[in-house]
């Protein structure tokens, strides 16, 4: 019967397999030959194939045997993965990382520490979410994410724990051709109200009738970053960007920054921080993937 193969046998026909003879594989086993040649006699005997062709010197993998060899090492090497993700669960480690990274953070700061992450926890699977202003939060909030890499909002989480991160510098930007652009002074924050802002929409409920760094009437809402960024260089309105995404534009001259009253000239600092909910604290992952975060983004600004 199929159901009574054992990983025993598996792991004998594997090893008999890698070291091309039964008496070599019962070296590597410690065990004596017979037990090996049993063991995979019996396992040919349930699965109904004939795993190997003894008429030479040393038994040879059959067709059969080849194509069932694959098979065989997925079936252990599943096996043994199952054993080593447990034991680490029962140690405390996650048995996943979700996160939630809020959009105006640094992707490539982001992109690094998960690069590091697979190396570190290769059997805790890492799944990241990138959202904005609330729909970045109601991850965490509901459980869904034990995560969250955000920025802050007008309105206290109590139930979340908060670590700070660093700070994102936020400046506001029009295309080179934009009305807006042609100033060379300080713009007066009326003159902003003439024409039309670019704002991140909130996919939640989280923000529902309040706005954030809103001052034209005239508003464009849109639901991300990168299509803000697209309608930006185009010359469709001004809006406010994180520093990062917009250099390189800003040093081409596609885009260029706003000097505008009542705003500092080098950009509203936007504190990010990591957030978990207080009643789940954040395992060895968890707690490893936010210092790795902290280190990069150190690493990132003093390379700048």
């Amino acid at each position: 019967m199929l159901d009574g193969v054992s990983l025993d046998q598996l792991r004998t026909f594997i090893a008999a397999v890698d070291e091309g003879s039964f008496s070599a594989a019962a070296r590597k086993l410690n065990r004596v030959q017979s037990a090996v040649s049993g063991l995979v006699s019996g396992l040919e005997d349930q699965i109904g194939v004939v795993l190997f062709d003894r008429s030479g010197r040393f038994p040879k993998l059959t067709p059969e045997g080849v194509l069932l060899l694959a098979d065989a090492r997925k079936i252990v090497s599943g096996v043994d993965t199952l054993k080593a993700r447990a034991k680490l669960m029962a140690s405390g480690l996650e048995a996943e990382l979700s996160v939630v990274v809020d959009v105006f953070f640094p992707t490539s700061v982001v992109s690094a520490a998960a690069k590091g992450f697979v190396n570190q926890f290769p059997l805790t699977p890492l799944r990241l979410f990138v959202e904005g202003l609330g729909a970045a939060y109601q991850p965490v909030l509901d459980g869904r994410c034990s995560l969250g890499i955000l920025a802050p909002l007008h309105q206290a989480f109590p139930s979340l724990v908060s670590e700070r991160l660093g700070d994102v510098p936020l400046v506001s930007v029009a295309s080179a051709n934009h009305p807006l652009a042609a100033y060379r002074h300080r713009i007066p924050k009326h003159e902003l109200t003439k024409h039309v802002q670019l704002v991140l929409t909130d996919r939640s409920d989280l923000m529902a009738g309040r706005d954030y760094g809103v001052v034209s009437p005239s508003t464009w809402r849109l639901a991300d970053l990168s299509t803000k960024h697209a309608f930006l260089k185009d010359g469709v309105g001004w809006g406010g960007m994180p520093l990062h995404m917009v250099k390189k534009d800003l040093e081409d001259g596609t885009l260029v920054i706003l000097d505008v009253d009542d705003m500092p000239r080098t950009g509203f600092m936007l504190t990010m921080s990591a957030n978990h909910r207080a009643s789940e604290p954040l395992g060895p992952a968890g707690k490893w993937f936010v210092d790795q975060l902290k280190t990069l983004w150190v690493q990132e600004s003093l390379s700048r």
